[in-house]
């Protein structure tokens, strides 16, 4: 068998090791063009299978991609080449009617589906063993994450040990799910990042690079998306102050000027609420706890809220006097939002202008998920309208009207 060496990208030896020694069962790997992250799981897969073949474990692989009519171009012909790369064509069997690999010393497969209709991946069946090793090529193709959990959840069953491989080219908009969904930390999840600049120039050859010369030169900044796979964004983004990071325990304990807001929901909106450290001198906002739900009563939600509370002060939307007396009566002391006709918009450039805005995406992924995502809308020209978006932003509201008092401006009503 070739020597990996040879084939891996030495960005993605620490990724190897990592594949090889099971330490996780998720790997994201985004990058831009000519980042070898696609040749590199397609290396993963066989080698994967024809490890636990040799000992004795009847795995099986699958490789997915949004629509079926795009596997045998992609998906398929990178199994292909690396099975060739690797020098252990001779040892499979390829067809494509249907679509897959058989690893001829122990029957092993990889199996290529589409997912136009995800129902249909129930029906998958092997043998013996199961499906241990799934690639999603192309994740950004997907709807977002409720659709590739129906996915993982079809087939991710049968076996004790899993591993998933996701390779995409970050889409430009940090509102795009997926780069939302690799910002929030799990423990069973890999993160990785890579360009083409790592990748021995031979590989490339002069063509590829010469083309990524140009458009560095000519456009800058489609040449740092495309090819270095960084999140450029669209030009409307309106909080760029953003930092997701863990928040310790021994950090809030430390924290001395907390602030609380809440905004209603119930049905079709949820409940939220923060809680947030301010800082005044480095101008920095820290927020650390939410309560995001849909359908929690009032009396739930203050049950939550006032053993972490007490009897500090939480500053509500005014827009409903009956949830804030209910609220008062249930023990908490709130109080409401002052109105104003311009507050959204001053508190929203509040917010901007603070130096960092720091956010647990442990503690609180509707939060991280609604500041990073926050963009002006579009006309139908594809313009930016004026005035920023009334949707999608509870928490942004909870905390704006937790930080009301901050707000100074003379003789003006700070928030709506």
């Amino acid at each position: 068998m070739t020597s990996l060496k040879t084939l891996i990208a030495p960005a993605f030896y620490p990724v190897h090791q990592d594949v090889k020694a099971g330490l996780h069962t998720h790997y994201w790997l985004g990058g831009g063009r000519g980042s070898c992250k696609s040749s590199t799981v397609s290396l993963e897969i066989p080698l994967s299978v024809m490890r636990d073949g040799s000992a004795g474990k009847m795995t099986h692989a699958l490789c997915l991609r949004r629509y079926g009519n795009t596997l045998r171009d992609s998906v398929y012909e990178q199994i292909q080449w690396a099975l060739s790369a690797l020098g252990v064509s001779h040892l499979w069997r390829g067809s494509v009617s249907p679509m897959r690999f058989t690893y001829l010393p122990t029957g092993q497969t990889i199996l290529f589906r589409g997912v136009d209709d995800a129902a249909k991946l129930k029906s998958i069946k092997v043998g013996r063993g199961y499906v241990g090793y799934i690639w999603v090529e192309e994740v950004d193709e997907f709807e977002g994450p409720e659709k590739l959990r129906s996915i993982l959840q079809s087939v991710m069953r049968g076996g004790e040990k899993f591993t998933c491989f996701y390779s995409y080219n970050p889409p430009r908009s940090a509102r795009s799910w997926v780069n939302r969904y690799v910002r929030l930390p799990r423990e069973d999840t890999l993160v990785h990042h890579s360009d083409y600049r790592s990748v021995p120039p031979e590989w490339l050859g002069e063509a590829f690079l010469a083309e990524a010369e140009h458009l560095k030169a000519v456009r800058p900044e489609a040449y740092r998306h495309e090819y270095l796979g960084e999140v450029t964004g669209t030009g409307g983004e309106v909080f760029m102050n953003i930092t997701l990071r863990p928040v310790d325990d021994q950090e809030i304990a430390r924290f001395d000027q907390l602030r609380r807001g809440i905004d209603w929901g119930y049905a079709a909106d949820p409940f939220a609420y923060n809680v947030m450290q301010l800082d005044k001198t480095r101008r920095r906002l820290i927020i650390f706890r939410e309560i995001h739900a849909l359908r929690l009563s009032n009396r739930a939600a203050a049950e939550q809220i006032r053993p972490e509370a007490g009897s500090a002060r939480i500053v509500c939307d005014s827009a409903e006097p009956k949830s804030i007396a209910e609220m008062k009566d249930y023990g908490l002391r709130v109080t409401g939002a002052k109105k104003g006709p311009d507050s959204v918009e001053y508190g929203v450039k509040w917010l901007q202008d603070l130096e960092e805005i720091v956010i647990d995406p442990g503690r609180c992924p509707e939060t991280a998920r609604e500041f990073c995502g926050y963009e002006l809308d579009r006309d139908t020209d594809g313009r930016f309208k004026a005035g920023f978006p009334d949707h999608d932003n509870h928490h942004i509201d909870a905390v704006r009207y937790a930080c009301e008092e901050d707000m100074r401006r003379p003789s003006v009503s700070v928030l709506r």
